[in-house]
């Protein structure tokens, strides 16, 4: 046997199958503790040649260990067995199976092999058959590094090893057909061709990017010989759905263009240039990187257009929940850029000649939006304009306004002040300085003055019974911290015959789910017969002052408040409010005034009436004009009939409370006995 056939045949043996043999007698045992050919490492190699009864060489090859370290394959266990045979034009012909132990994805478990080599064409042909999945090669004899290959129904699991010598992520279904180049260097390997996915699905560790039950073709060039590994794509994508980093897609049925320009190395990913082509929803052309951690470093969108309600519907809807904004009801066109760093935002610009969007819960709407922003963290911007025909925040109407706008030094700011109709009355909005880049701290400072604003309106636009009166307030300052806004100044409220005041109003988290509003209310001269009238809890006459501190509202749930109301001027109550009084607070009549001597009267005088509640919880702390008899006062009578309601309930569930207060309101209070 010549030296230079044996090499060969060893080294292509123990590379899958891969070479040829020279003539040799039957029963040769051939073992090495340790082969290296080009590409590949094998350990514990045993061959075995006999000569096969119906013409031939049975040939059967294992290795208790085989790395292709180009692939990513490490420590896989490998068998080659099959007949060897030469034809009349002295080519090489093997034919058999082989079987790769702890290959990703099950690559190669148990597959059928042909390989033919001839040395007169200079070829080495292998073609590989598992299930549906199909492999062709073509190699050169005198370069063996280099493969032409054919992909037919392969599992895109089996892609794992190679995927993972240049990113973290893996396969997580699908299949692929493919014509590529292949060239394996030591230093890696360098492919490029076209490819088709049917139902290809990947993901990451920190799930920042993955893909699921994508459809296409496409070009595709790598390259891991150098540092870091690059790759570019362009591709037609059909259907599934995508995430990159913030950017999640829904895919369409029609085609969509994915372009990137992308390297890796060590876990970080970076796309240098990203271009997105979807013609009815959107397009856009950027950038986008991420460390090793797998978190975003880098978004630059050079520039966006977006056909909307499409776009939303594809691309924009998962990251509006983030935001708060769900059920989105969008339409019209935008136009714009963004560029996001690690450290925070950088700089944005928006326009429109027409949108309108609304969220599910009622809590921002616009409608005819027209023009734009522009702003950057460092530098000047030119003046821009943005106003709009209406605009609803948490149900409260708007109307038309125009605001004009200028970019300085990172703060965003109105180069005028401009008015708001605001349910019959008007919103001055004076200085505004916004920080986009501010990640904590101040954010926003402004000053407003609201003037005549119609308090029917607004108490029905938030659901209330309407009631007489105005509302209005200077507010020199409105800033918003971290994620609060906090109201400097107050609101002050002319409603049924008197006067509420709202101090150290704040909101937190006013589009997350469950945003926590606080503040103080004083309540002063109230006229109690407007105010019983309105809410139909039966008819009290005189003025009622009072106050509720430390209010705390969740998801517009009061947990916490310490209020205290007090009409101490006299005046006249009915007998359906006196049962009301009594329900809430769990109390009876005192002084021996029954039931039926109660019927006979209509009204009844009283001198004060008194009650406090401080809700902690789901549990409020009851008390009145003060303590008798084990408990306290709610009405102290005056004159004949004598009366006085006593509560005995000290603490009451606070859903317990509601409910007595809606059912005295809806007229189905309990009678007093």
């Amino acid at each position: 046997m010549r030296s230079t056939s044996s090499h060969l045949l060893l080294c292509c043996c123990l590379l899958l199958g891969l070479g040829w043999v020279a003539p040799a007698r039957a029963d040769v045992l051939l073992t090495a503790r340790s082969v290296n050919v080009p590409g590949a490492h094998l350990q514990q190699v045993t061959v075995r040649i006999a000569e096969e009864a119906g013409g031939g060489l049975h040939l059967r090859l294992s290795a208790a260990q085989a790395d292709v370290p180009a692939m990513g394959w490490q420590r896989l266990g490998l068998t080659l067995d099959g007949n060897l045979q030469r034809d009349e034009r002295l080519r090489w012909l093997f034919d058999g199976n082989v079987r790769l132990a702890g290959a990703p994805g099950g690559a190669l478990s148990d597959a059928r092999v042909s390989i033919q080599l001839s040395e007169s064409a200079n070829t080495l042909l292998v073609d590989l058959l598992q299930g549906k999945a199909q492999a062709n090669t073509a190699l050169p004899l005198d370069q063996l590094s280099h493969a032409q290959i054919s992909l037919k129904n392969l599992p895109a699991g089996w892609l794992q090893g190679l995927l993972a010598t240049v990113w973290a992520g893996r396969s997580t279904g699908g299949r692929l057909d493919a014509e590529l180049a292949l060239d394996v260097r030591d230093t890696g390997l360098q492919s490029s061709g076209q490819f088709t996915l049917n139902g290809v699905g990947f993901d990451t560790p920190t799930g920042t990017l993955a893909g699921q039950a994508m459809n296409g073709n496409g070009r595709f060039s790598l390259d891991t010989t150098v540092a870091p590994a690059a790759i570019d794509l362009d591709a037609s994508l059909r259907g599934g759905e995508l995430l990159l980093g913030p950017l999640y897609a829904k895919l369409p049925d029609h085609t969509v263009q994915l372009g990137l320009h992308a390297s890796m190395q060590s876990g970080a990913f970076d796309v240098h240039h990203l271009r997105v082509s979807d013609a009815d929803a959107l397009q856009l052309d950027g950038a986008l990187a991420w460390n090793a951690k797998g978190e975003l470093k880098t978004l630059k969108l050079d520039h966006f257009h977006a056909s909307f309600p499409t776009a939303y519907q594809r691309y924009g809807q998962a990251w509006l929940n983030t935001l708060g904004l769900q059920g989105m009801n969008i339409a019209g066109q935008l136009n714009g850029s963004l560029e996001l760093h690690e450290e925070g935002l950088r700089s944005f610009a928006f326009d429109t000649d027409g949108l309108s969007m609304a969220d599910a819960n009622g809590r921002l709407a616009v409608e005819g939006l027209r023009g734009g922003l522009d702003w950057s963290a460092q530098g000047d911007r030119p003046a821009t304009t943005l106003g709009w025909r209406s605009l609803q925040f948490y149900r409260i109407a708007n109307g038309a306004a125009q605001s004009q706008w200028q970019s300085r030094a990172g703060t965003l700011g109105l180069r005028q002040p401009f008015e708001v109709p605001v349910l019959k009355g008007q919103l001055r909005v004076g200085e505004l300085d916004w920080r986009p880049a501010a990640a904590k701290g101040q954010r926003l400072e402004t000053s407003l003055v609201l003037t005549g604003v119609d308090m029917a309106a607004f108490s029905r636009a938030m659901g209330w019974p309407a009631f007489p009166g105005t509302l209005g307030g200077a507010i020199p300052a409105l800033r918003w911290v971290d994620d609060r806004f906090e109201l400097q100044g107050g609101l002050s409220a002319n409603v049924f015959g008197g006067f509420v005041d709202i101090t150290r109003l704040s909101l937190q988290q006013p589009f997350g789910a469950s945003p926590v509003l606080s503040g103080d209310l004083t309540l002063k001269q109230l006229d109690l017969g407007v105010v019983t009238s309105v809410f139909d809890f039966g008819n009290i006459t005189g003025r009622m002052d009072g106050s509720i501190d430390d209010l705390r509202l969740v998801n517009w749930n009061p947990v916490a408040f310490k209020a205290s109301l007090l009409a101490d001027g006299g005046g006249r109550i009915s007998q359906r409010a006196v049962n009301n009084l009594t329900s809430v607070g769990g109390g009876s009549l005192a002084g021996g005034l029954q039931g039926a001597m109660l019927k006979l009267f209509k009204t009844f005088g009283y001198s004060r009436i008194g009650l406090n509640c401080s809700l902690q919880g789901t549990v409020c702390q009851m008390s009145g004009l003060g303590a008798s008899g084990g408990g306290y006062t709610i009405v102290e009578g005056s004159g004949l009939p004598h009366l006085q309601v006593i509560g005995h309930q000290t603490q009451v569930d606070w859903p317990t409370l509601v409910r007595r207060l809606r059912d005295a309101i809806n007229g189905t209070a309990p009678e007093v006995r």
